[in-house]
């Protein structure tokens, strides 16, 4: 024979209950933070498709809010396929993911080294360090729909049009 004891609680542990709500957020928001660390991967390997691999067809990119917003899929990989084949190495370090509900923030510091000239630009072995903010949406699917970030890109173009030494 089989006896229980109830006594109000449930499994949310001194006496309290489980918020299902929170706990499908809180797995959201992983689930997010871990398609944003594949997607900064991506970006220092050096390949645009795995950065936009889980982008929605319809995907801005908003960048700093200094150039136009770029829209669609298609769009972004052009600029960012652009951006990457310019480089000869990036490399972020100190990064720090944070989840918020639809959104992944990533705090860290990035470097690279320029291979070839960039939009007119006269870069070839140039280098560049910037602190950045990368911010990424989320829809429900974990999907990501929109780009932005705080990244100085006059500080980039600083460096990267600065004499050498």
């Amino acid at each position: 024979m089989l006896a229980s004891c109830n006594d109000g609680s449930t499994a949310g542990g001194a006496g309290g209950t489980v918020d299902s709500s929170a706990i499908k957020k809180e797995m959201k928001e992983e689930r997010n933070k871990k398609t944003a660390m594949a997607s900064i991967e991506g970006f220092e390997k050096k390949d645009a498709d795995q950065v936009l691999k889980d982008a929605t067809p319809d995907a801005v990119d908003k960048g700093n809010g200094e150039m136009p917003v770029v829209k669609g899929i298609d769009s972004v990989k052009a600029g960012l396929k652009s951006w990457l084949d310019a480089m000869e190495s990036v490399k972020g370090s100190n990064l720090l993911y944070v989840a918020d509900g639809d959104y992944v923030f990533v705090y860290g510091d990035w470097e690279g080294k320029f291979k070839s000239d960039f939009m007119g630009m006269k870069t070839a072995g140039k280098s560049y360090k910037v602190k950045d903010v990368d911010i990424l949406k989320f829809n429900d699917e974990g999907k990501i729909i929109e780009h932005s970030n705080v990244q100085s890109n006059q500080t980039v173009m600083i460096q990267l049009t600065a004499p050498k030494k």
